[in-house]
Parts: C-alpha cells; sequence; structure tokens
C-alpha cells in the first residue's frame, strides 16, 4: 500500500492524514476524469442543443439527479451566453445530492446556514417555486455579495434574503407573513418619514444607511460578527416577507420553543471544513505551497477548533428547526473527525434528533459512511467532488 501511495505526488505528511483517515490517495489521481457538472436552470431544457454548439461539447445528462449535466473536466463554460444569461450554473453534483436530501417542496422556508458561495442557495431557490423563502447566512461579507451577485444573475432572489451573521449563533425566524400583501406595500406606506420600515430593495441604498452600514463595518471586516450585533441584512426579494416591515420586527429572535414550533421547515448546514475530499482544492497547493497544507489541513490545532466549529453550527441549525423539519448536515471533507465524530457527538447531546435514512440515495453512486445511514460521496466511487452527508429530523419533546 505505502510503495503505491509513494507514486503519488503529494506530501509524506498528507499521505499519512489520508492513512489515518482510512482514504484512498488515489482519488487525487482522479481529476483528470473527474467531470465537471453543471445545473440547467428551469425551463431551458430546449435549449441544450444550442449550448452545447456554443462550447462545443456533449452535454452528458446525470440520469441520478435531474437538471444535472456533467461534461470534461477541461470545458470552460464561463465565456458562454448560456452561463452569462443566467441560464446554466457550475455546481457539483455531490453537492447537489446534498440539496436534494432536504426534499425541499413549495411553500418550505429553508435556512442555507453557510450560504456561500451560492450555487446551493441557487437550486433550493429553483426547487422553491413561488412560494416559501430561503435565508441564506454566511460569516464572510465579501462571500454572501457573491452569493447576492448570483441570485441577481439568474433572477432568483425574489424568495431569498441574505444575512452577514455567525451562523452558530444565528436566531431570526423565517418571516411567515402574508409575502403578496407585504411585497404590494410601495413607498408611500413605508415613506422616508418612517426610516423603520423595510422599502424594495435596492442596490443603491440611501445616503445615510450606507454611512452607518459602513461605520458598523468599521475594523470589523475580517472579524466573525459579534453575538450581541443584529445580522447584516445585504439583500431580499420582494417576496422574501421584508418588505414593509419594521426593523423590530426583522430583528426579533426565536427561543428555542417559538423554533420547534414556527421555525425552518428545512435547514441545510454545508459546514466549513479542511476541504480534503475536494480533488481540485487539495491540486491548489502545488501552487500555493504544501506547507499552506500543513497549516490549513494538517495541523492538529486547526481541526480541533474546525471540528468544534461544524458542532456548533449543527448545533444552531437544529434549533432553528421545527419539529418535523429536516436537516442536512454535509462537508466536503472526508475525515471521520469533521463527519461521523461531529454527528455521533450530536447524536449524544440530542434527544430530539434522529438520524433519517437518504431515501432519495437509491441509485446515487455513492458510499455508506461509518454510521448506517451517512453517505459519502467520493471521485473514484461517484465521478465526483468528495462529501458527506447526513440528514436529521427533529422529534417533538
Amino acid at each position: 500500500m505505502m510503495e503505491e501511495i509513494s507514486k503519488l505526488p503529494l506530501p509524506e505528511a498528507f499521505l499519512s492524514f489520508l492513512e489515518e483517515n482510512g482514504i484512498d490517495p488515489s482519488i487525487y489521481k482522479a481529476s483528470d476524469s473527474t467531470p465537471r457538472y453543471l445545473r440547467l436552470k428551469p425551463g431551458s431544457e430546449d435549449e441544450v442543443e444550442e449550448i452545447e454548439a456554443e462550447i462545443k461539447c456533449k452535454l452528458e445528462k446525470v440520469d441520478w439527479l435531474p437538471g444535472f449535466y456533467s461534461l470534461p473536466p477541461d470545458i470552460q463554460i464561463a465565456n458562454s451566453k448560456a452561463y452569462q444569461g443566467g441560464k446554466i450554473y457550475g455546481i457539483d453534483a455531490a453537492s447537489g445530492a446534498a440539496v436534494s436530501a432536504l426534499k425541499i417542496s413549495p411553500g418550505d422556508h429553508v435556512l442555507d446556514l453557510c450560504a456561500a458561495p451560492g450555487a446551493k442557495l441557487c437550486m433550493m431557490l429553483d426547487i422553491l417555486g413561488d412560494s416559501g423563502s430561503v435565508t441564506g447566512v454566511d460569516v464572510a461579507r465579501h462571500r454572501l455579495a457573491a452569493c447576492r451577485t448570483m441570485l441577481l444573475k439568474y433572477s432568483l432572489g425574489d424568495r431569498c434574503r441574505l444575512f452577514v451573521a455567525d451562523g452558530t449563533t444565528f436566531s431570526l425566524p423565517p418571516m411567515r407573513v402574508d409575502s403578496v400583501s407585504r411585497s404590494l406595500l410601495n413607498s408611500e406606506s413605508a415613506s422616508e418619514e418612517n426610516d423603520d420600515k423595510f422599502r424594495e430593495w435596492t442596490s443603491r441604498r440611501p445616503w445615510k444607511e450606507r454611512k452607518r452600514a459602513a461605520k458598523a463595518r468599521e475594523g470589523k471586516s475580517s472579524q466573525p460578527v459579534a453575538v450581541s450585533e443584529n445580522p447584516e441584512l445585504i439583500f431580499y426579494g420582494r417576496h422574501a416577507g421584508v418588505v414593509g416591515i419594521s426593523k423590530n420586527e426583522l430583528y426579533k429572535t426565536m427561543s428555542d420553543l417559538e423554533a420547534s414550533s414556527c421555525g425552518y421547515d428545512k435547514v441545510l448546514v454545508d459546514a466549513e471544513c479542511t476541504h480534503d475530499g475536494s480533488v481540485r482544492h487539495i491540486q491548489k497547493f502545488e501552487n500555493w505551497g504544501w506547507t499552506t497544507l500543513q497549516r490549513r489541513v494538517l495541523d492538529a490545532e486547526r481541526t480541533d477548533s474546525l471540528s468544534l466549529l461544524q458542532l456548533k453550527l449543527l448545533r444552531n441549525g437544529f434549533r432553528l428547526l421545527k419539529v418535523g423539519g429536516l436537516l442536512v448536515y454535509s462537508t466536503c471533507s472526508l475525515t471521520v473527525a469533521q463527519n461521523e465524530d461531529i454527528v455521533e457527538q450530536f447524536l449524544k447531546e440530542n434527544a430530539s434528533a434522529e438520524l433519517q435514512e437518504i431515501e432519495e440515495a437509491e441509485g446515487w453512486p455513492c458510499k455508506s459512511g461509518r454510521i448506517a445511514k451517512t453517505l459519502r460521496f467520493d471521485p473514484l466511487t461517484s465521478q465526483t467532488s468528495g462529501l458527506f452527508v447526513a440528514k436529521f429530523t427533529k422529534l417533538a419533546t
């Protein structure tokens, strides 16, 4: 085994890390054959041949995941009219599977607790349709701003709101209001004299508001949002339940009891991780330097800190889930410490949490995790990036 491992262009410390976690190092040989994936925006199915002609490549339909197509890894789509026109967007099929496991239905109120970079957020809104809402949260403002750009590009933001906030402490409820009547409130009912009411979102905010926001962010751009601060609302769609309400209404937090009855129907916790399951991410260290990999992936203090963060994100995401709702926990790490160990610890702490069978996974090209009902995708088995997926529901207590 070690003789085979030594042939790979990876540092010994990383190879040892893989061996300790039972990860086959040959997955990192699969980058040349692992396809890229894209999702076709619903309603654009008749344009596949036109898209193929433009990018000069056949799109292979992914039989096990509706709306997804694969293409060779060297094909670029960023300059295509279909991409620039918002008809296709890149998203790995394993990530699409994690969203699919949530079983989002029209009318659901969905929370994406670690929303950046935004492809899964777009897929959620695609599925949601013309009812319900999606709330996207991320601690990094610049990354969440990129999500906002995607929503605007693909015209998917009508039922979405985005908050810059710490996902471990975020506590705002979904906006369960009559979004039609709210969205019909115009500037007269939320006049300039009443600064407490939200008007329709515009990228050009009033000067006073921009000045206040800039002052609030001063010196904090690289720091997590403090627990005592309100999340920063950087985008909301017309039907996201924000237009016409007061800031006090928006920023009223939920108690645990309130969350059980009025929380989110579906929650995705795609947690920050070491990204060791992403072949393309690991390949970047050839340019960044393997000492950077040591710091970001192998350092014990770093991984312990990440595991604590993952557990906190899972705890809070589950706290905001209503009874009977579904939560998916995923990472693009293949290590036990960031996946099965987190799941086991979380289940020990939460009597109301029940691990669910991922029924949608019948026919998916993946393996079982080390805990029953959990799944693992990897380049060799799945022809996708690496991903761990676990699904929970909240029981009444």
